[in-house]
Parts: structure tokens; C-alpha cells; sequence
């Protein structure tokens, strides 16, 4: 025997599993299961979004029957940190999480140029790559002393370049560089940072490390080339002798060749010399012959 029993749903009870399944600069997607499994009727959820930097709340309504429910949250600040509620239309237990959105990227290019007093950073727009980024925002230029250990915070400016002045010999600097703050020092880009080295020079080390590359590159290459001139030279001049050398031994060859023995005929060095070496030795004379005087 068996009984099917049927639970009455409490809609008193929180939605399950709150999670964020993707965060951008200006937009989150959230999901989130039904109280209770498979329901019967459409169900109206309220998601509260509070913004924890400007202190503002707005609350969107969502609709349906699915267990599992895929919300997106638009209009976020990029950098912007939120508190997300879900529940049901009746007020009942709520679910909730925090959510932070990605922060505007960091600038591009961020280099120096020296000048006789003081030198000038230099950046690409970010405009160029963040479309909700306005110029009118600005960027915001700190400075980090290493051999101080002291960090200061040098303006402001809405311009793609910063001067900075009196800097110390023999000091080592970091520079950031990112866009402006917003709400009390909230809701910051990511920052672009570059090393510079103060020697009395006013070379930037990445500067002057890129320098001396290029500098290494300048000197190594032309010597390449000049080995590699010099190897092409030389195997040419053992090219050449080697054939003069073959052309001078089959003539030579040639001059020492018999027709009538086919093959060419070759005097060692102790055959060399005037032909009366060719005339038989005196070794001696007999006692049998008498010796004439004229």
C-alpha cells in the first residue's frame, strides 16, 4: 500500500542559492532557485539593489514560474560596490550578496619625458577603450618615494599629460596613474603604473632600460653583420684558391701526362737534377787493366 501526499507551499520561505554568475563594469547576472520545488503559479520576485557608495535603492520586480530564475542587473557604476536582496512579492525571508563591479581599466602607453627641471608623464585617453568613460572625469596622478617610503598624491587633470617637479637626485619614484575617484575616494580605475629613477641623468628606468637595449641592439647587429660580411668574404677568397689550386694542378697534371702509358708520370725530388746524375758511377778500377798516363 502506498499514500501520495502533497505539501502546501510556504511562501513565507527565502529564495535558494543566491550566487552572481557574471560581473562586468556596468552589469551583474545574478540566479537564484524558487522556495520550494517546482511551482505551480507564477511567482513575483522583488530584487533590492542598494548602491553602498552613493546610499541609493532601487528594487526591480521579476515574474515567473521556473524554479531556476537568471536575472541581469544593468545600469552599475563601474567600481561600484552593491548589496543585492531577493524575495518574494510578500515580503517574506529574503536572500542576499554583495556585488562589486569591475573597475574602469587602467590607462594605456603610460611613459615619461625628461626636461631640464622636471619631467612629464604622458598616457593614452581611456576613452579610446572605455566607452563609459568621460573625459570631463579626469585622471588622478599619485607618486610613491622608495627611498622615503612616502606616498603623496600629486592632482588632478583631465588632460593626457601631468608635469611633475622636484624630484630628487638619487631618488627611486613610482608613479600611478588612473581615472578619478569618485563618491569620497570610491569607485576607482585601475592604475597604470610606471618606475622612473632619479640619477641626476632624469632617465626613466624603463626608459633607460629600453634605451640601453636599444642601444645593445644597435651595437650587436652592425657587428653580426660585418662577421657574417667578413664570413661570405672569406669563404669566397677559399673558393677562389681552391680553384685556382685545382686549375693549376690539372694543368700540371696535364703537362706530366704519357699517351703512350695513360697516365700522368711524376718525379720524386731525388730524381731532380742535372741529367749527368743519370750517368753510371765510377766505383772503381781493375787490377787486370793498366792504368795509361798520357
Amino acid at each position: 500500500d502506498y499514500v501520495v501526499v502533497k505539501m502546501i507551499p510556504d511562501n513565507r520561505l527565502p529564495p535558494r542559492h543566491l550566487h552572481s554568475v557574471h560581473t562586468g563594469k556596468t552589469f551583474a547576472v545574478i540566479k537564484w532557485e524558487s522556495p520550494y520545488d517546482s511551482p505551480d503559479q507564477d511567482m513575483l520576485y522583488a530584487v533590492a539593489v542598494k548602491d553602498l557608495v552613493r546610499k541609493t535603492d532601487k528594487i526591480y520586480k521579476v515574474k515567473t514560474r521556473n524554479s531556476t530564475v537568471e536575472y541581469t542587473i544593468k545600469k552599475l557604476e563601474p567600481g561600484g560596490k552593491y548589496h543585492v536582496i531577493v524575495q518574494l512579492g510578500n515580503m517574506s525571508k529574503e536572500s542576499s550578496m554583495k556585488i562589486n563591479a569591475v573597475p574602469l581599466s587602467a590607462p594605456d602607453a603610460l611613459k615619461v619625458i625628461t626636461e631640464n627641471d622636471h619631467i612629464l608623464l604622458f598616457w593614452k585617453s581611456l576613452a579610446l577603450k572605455e566607452s563609459n568613460f568621460n573625459e570631463s572625469r579626469g585622471y588622478e596622478i599619485h607618486m610613491f618615494d622608495s627611498l622615503m617610503n612616502i606616498s603623496a598624491y600629486l592632482g588632478n587633470t583631465t588632460e593626457n599629460f601631468f608635469k611633475v617637479s622636484n624630484l630628487k637626485i638619487g631618488h627611486n619614484y613610482s608613479f600611478t596613474v588612473r581615472a578619478s575617484c569618485l563618491y569620497s575616494g570610491q569607485m576607482c580605475g585601475e592604475p597604470a603604473t610606471l618606475l622612473y629613477d632619479e640619477l641626476g641623468t632624469g632617465e626613466d628606468s624603463s626608459a633607460s632600460q629600453t634605451s640601453r637595449t636599444t642601444d645593445v641592439a644597435a651595437i650587436v647587429v652592425p657587428v653580426l653583420f660585418l662577421l657574417l660580411v667578413t664570413l661570405g668574404i672569406g669563404f669566397v677568397v677559399l673558393y677562389m684558391r681552391h680553384r685556382r689550386l685545382q686549375n693549376s694542378f690539372t694543368a700540371f697534371a696535364n703537362s706530366h701526362y704519357s699517351s703512350r702509358l695513360g697516365s700522368a708520370i711524376f718525379s720524386s725530388g731525388d730524381d731532380l737534377g742535372d741529367e749527368d746524375d743519370e750517368a753510371p758511377m765510377i766505383t772503381g778500377f781493375s787490377d787486370d787493366v793498366p792504368m795509361v798516363i798520357a
